[in-house]
């Protein structure tokens, strides 16, 4: 067991090495670009991702508000189960972020997802639906990349297939931005 929780930390080292920190501070400028002019960054994923997807909009939307004295305009769209299981019913679970997205996202606004494989349907559909109505698509991904990295202005790739590792690396980079705005004056 000590073997392999030993291999497990290295690993996880590993992915977190391969973030890559110009990258983090685009999606950071995209972020306060956002909150700057107002906009609404909608984020979601599926999974584990979904809830990095809560944690982050409660970290930036709470916490990264808090600092700055000025509100983000944040919204996990997984986090309405009833929505969510309407549309899934109604019309097709690769509807359920697109749909969301249709009735409140507007040109200029952000949209965040978060995928270890990068296919998930319901991610793609929303992705280019967002892109159709000039919301601008931040993807991360493992290393898979899948259609997400095809679809995204601005991609962070985490270089394992490892979910647990990868969500956790995408977990880290969620509190690389709020932290940023909470620890870094210049951002204010």
């Amino acid at each position: 067991m000590i073997d392999w929780i030993a291999r497990y930390v290295d690993q996880q080292k590993a992915a977190l090495d391969s973030i890559p920190a110009e990258s983090v501070e685009t999606w950071v400028a995209c972020v306060r670009e956002a909150w700057a002019q107002e906009k609404q960054l909608f984020v979601f994923g599926n999974g584990g991702s979904a809830a990095n997807a809560s944690h982050f909009a409660t970290d930036l939307g709470k916490g990264s508000s808090d600092k700055l004295g000025k509100r983000f305009k944040v919204l996990s769209l997984n986090d309405n189960l009833p929505w969510i299981t309407a549309i899934g019913n109604d019309y097709d679970y690769a509807d359920i972020y697109r749909r969301q997205l249709e009735n409140y996202a507007q040109p200029g606004d952000l949209m965040m997802t978060m995928s270890v494989s990068g296919n998930s349907p319901n991610l793609l559909q929303a992705a280019r639906w967002a892109k159709e109505h000039q919301v601008k698509v931040l993807a991360m991904v493992g290393s898979k990349r899948g259609g997400l990295a095809e679809l995204a202005d601005h991609l962070i790739v985490i270089e394992s297939e490892h979910y647990g590792r990868v969500e956790d690396a995408h977990m880290g980079i969620c509190h690389m931005i709020c932290y940023a705005f909470m620890e870094i004056e210049s951002l204010q």
